[in-house]
């Protein structure tokens, strides 16, 4: 017998919540395993703490593994299903010739399209956003920074724009553009959703190691322990890339990390030269 009690208020998903859905729709359809590396980034650390103004982590990653992939054509590279256009032609692979960033961040939800508020829908009032930073291995630190703080002050109108209109489109219409924005070997393909993702929960003490992901690598890291060390894991498609080439691409990682950024972080800091 139903408890008279007790009431079940339904309501339905907004535009945001559907969109993330069919992000992991598409995300489930790719094979991606994850390669782990401890890195020692103490000094990495004391360095980004006499800059100022402060430059994140994620600008610090996002322009390494730039960096990383220069040279590194597979890590710009993703999967072509021909058959979504031509089915007798076997999958192939594209390559962009400069790295896009996917940065996935947490800001307020816009209004759902039909004037309800997020309040007024019972929603939590954060959602997921994507801001696409071009190019990081050819921008300064600075300038990647001030991209993303750019990305998490500005109106979402305004920065987030495509991601809107994308949520508006019905379902299926909406499921359609974001396959083909995926595996589409088109020069705007990289410029729409990026060649690799970076998805963190550090700055709240967390780790998200296998959040979904239809790119062919997305990067995430533990929040620095007190010895100066943490774990960064990068997740690759297995279509493309083999565990060998990530744990190589990891070290670099690493390497670039405690060597050209720090270099960088120590000349805006004053000079001094980074403690290794």
């Amino acid at each position: 017998m139903n408890d008279p009690g007790i009431r079940i208020r339904t309501r339905r998903l907004d535009g945001q919540r559907r969109l993330v859905g069919d992000v992991c729709r598409l995300s489930r359809r790719v094979p991606v395993f994850p390669v782990d590396r401890v890195m020692d980034l103490a000094a990495v650390e004391r360095l980004r703490g006499a800059v100022a103004p402060r430059i994140g982590w994620a600008s610090l990653f996002i322009k390494a593994y730039g960096l990383v992939a220069r040279d590194r054509p597979s890590l710009r590279s993703w999967y072509v299903p021909w058959r979504i256009l031509v089915p007798w032609r076997p999958p192939s692979w594209a390559t962009s010739p400069v790295s896009v960033a996917s940065l996935a961040m947490s800001r307020p939800r816009a209004d759902d399209g039909r004037g309800a508020a997020a309040a007024d829908l019972e929603l939590d009032p954060l959602a997921l956003w994507w801001a696409r930073i071009r190019a990081p291995e050819s921008r300064t630190l600075p300038d990647i920074q001030a991209e993303i703080v750019r990305h998490a002050t500005a109106p979402v109108g305004e920065v987030f724009r495509r991601q809107l209109e994308l949520a508006m489109v019905p379902g299926p219409l909406r499921r359609l553009i974001l396959r083909w924005n995926a595996h589409a070997a088109t020069p705007k393909r990289a410029l729409r959703v990026g060649t690799f993702s970076v998805s963190a929960l550090a700055g709240d003490g967390c780790a998200n190691r296998g959040h979904p992901t239809f790119l062919t690598t997305s990067l995430t890291w533990t929040p620095l322990d007190a010895d100066g060390r943490m774990t960064v894991t990068l997740l690759a498609d297995h279509r493309l890339l083999d565990g060998v080439p990530v744990a190589r691409a990891l070290s670099a990682l690493e390497e670039t990390l405690r060597g050209p950024i720090a270099a960088e972080l120590a000349g805006l800091a004053g000079g001094a030269g980074p403690d290794r």
